[in-house]
This record gives C-alpha cells, sequence and structure tokens, in this order.
C-alpha cells in the first residue's frame, strides 16, 4: 500500500470486527510513528495503549460516569470552538447527517442518536484504544505536532490492513480517565482512538464523508 492508498481508504471506521489486533504489530507501527514530525523535535505526544480486561474496565467505569453526567465531566478543554460557523460548521453537520442516515435514523429520533453516540464508550467493537496526553504546558504548536502524530499511527494502521477512530468525546471526561489511567495532573488529556479490524459490510461504514474543494480551502500564488 501506498501513502495515496492509505491517506484515500482511511476514514473513521464506526464498527468493527470481534478480531483481535496483534501487540507486535502495534509495537511496529508505533516504533515507527516516533518518526513524525514535531517542532524542535519535542515529540510532545504521550499515550497509552490498552485492551483485553484493562479496555472492558475503562469502559464499564466510563459508562456509569457518562450516566451520571450525561453532558460531560472534568472537560479540560473544548472539543469544538463555541462560535464554530460557516463551512466549518456545515461540514460538522454534514458528516453527522450522513452517518446517522447510512444507520437509518431520522433526525427527530434522539433516544436512537444518543444511543449510537453511546457506542463511542464501546469503542465501537474496537478491540484496542490509544489514548493520548501531553503536558498542560504545551501550546498550539505542540498540539498540532499530536496531530501529525496521530495521524502518522492512522496511516500506519492502514499499510498493516487495520483501521483507526479517532475519539475526542473522551475529553468529556478529561479528569476522569487521567484518572482512569493514572496520568498525573502536570498533563492534560487529549483522545482516544478505537484500533481494530473494519466490518466493511457495515453501513456506518460506507458512507460518503463530504470533503470541501480544493480551491474553498488553498489558495496559490506565484504559479
Amino acid at each position: 500500500m501506498n501513502v495515496t492508498e492509505a491517506v484515500t481508504s482511511r476514514r473513521s471506521v464506526r464498527q468493527f470486527l470481534d478480531k483481535p489486533v496483534d501487540k507486535a504489530v502495534l509495537e511496529k507501527i508505533l516504533t515507527t510513528a516516533q518518526r513524525s514530525p514535531s517542532g524542535g523535535n519535542t515529540q510532545p505526544w504521550s499515550a497509552v495503549v490498552v485492551g483485553g480486561d484493562a479496555l472492558k474496565d475503562i469502559t464499564a467505569k466510563i459508562k456509569e460516569k457518562a450516566k451520571a453526567a450525561p453532558m460531560g465531566e472534568g472537560m479540560e478543554y473544548a472539543i469544538y470552538p463555541k462560535d464554530i460557523d460557516g463551512r466549518y460548521e456545515e461540514q460538522r453537520r454534514a458528516v453527522g447527517k450522513g452517518m446517522f442516515d447510512a444507520v437509518g435514523l431520522e433526525r427527530g429520533d434522539s433516544a436512537g442518536r444518543i444511543a449510537q453516540m453511546a457506542k463511542n464508550w464501546d469503542s465501537f467493537g474496537a478491540p484496542v484504544q490509544l489514548f493520548t496526553y501531553t503536558k498542560k504546558y504545551m501550546g498550539p504548536p505542540q498540539w498540532s505536532d499530536m496531530g501529525m502524530w496521530l495521524q502518522t499511527v492512522m496511516l500506519l494502521l492502514r499499510e498493516e490492513g487495520l483501521d483507526s477512530c479517532s475519539q475526542e468525546i473522551w475529553a468529556m471526561y478529561g479528569t476522569y480517565m487521567r484518572e482512569l489511567l493514572g496520568i498525573d495532573d502536570d498533563h492534560i488529556f487529549f483522545c482516544g482512538m478505537a484500533i481494530g479490524y473494519r466490518d466493511s459490510d457495515a453501513p456506518i461504514n460506507n458512507f460518503e464523508v463530504p470533503r470541501v474543494a480544493l480551491g474553498d480551502a488553498i489558495g496559490f500564488r506565484g504559479f
């Protein structure tokens, strides 16, 4: 698989097969991903890879927390800007509509939509979670570095026939996630990433994800 194939075949997978992931493959991927770029070679990312009974324990505990505080508790950063608008909000809404339409959930089916979103806590059936965090004093450039590292991991997963779904939803309970993972108060929790094998037949993994035209996002000068 070349880079273009990895990029174009990558998507946020929301239904995984009940198939284990080899730890040795994950170690290979994460070792290679250490080559990701970062400003001044700071390499600001840290992560915990969780599977098996440890993941089941976190899943059970976060589900209980979500019942007690369904709107979140202990969030350490805003997942979306408060004033998001224009094409950014349009794109966010469009992918949500595509996802819900794919599984046959009408706009007014609040219970069904909540149940679908709650599948996040089960990692959409994936057997592995990668939870990422960094030092609290890190700024926007280092958060950008974390994003580049995560993208590198996602593309290397594709090379191995694996898939992923980055999940900032876990940050709704950021301080609790740090508690569950044994991360100290000097750090901030960023996100989870479900890792496993895609269920290629699942409608939720096959709807078209809209992308803006190149000219709406990129300008060229001097050509």
